[in-house]
């Protein structure tokens, strides 16, 4: 994980995985690929695709 990440409750990252700087993570991702910086992931998103702020 970079710097200034926020991750909420529930979120689970599994593996390897490099969480970019200023994202957040909502609560009850599960995360298995990389986040790109500045990157808003909630369960709706991470469906289609991670989107960028």
């Amino acid at each position: 994980m970079e710097d200034d990440v926020i991750i909420y409750a529930g979120a689970t990252i599994l593996g390897r995985i490099v969480v970019g700087s200023g994202s957040t993570i909502g609560g009850n991702v599960w995360l298995t690929e990389d986040v790109p910086p500045n990157s808003f992931v909630t369960q709706a998103s991470v469906r289609s695709k991670i989107s960028p702020r």
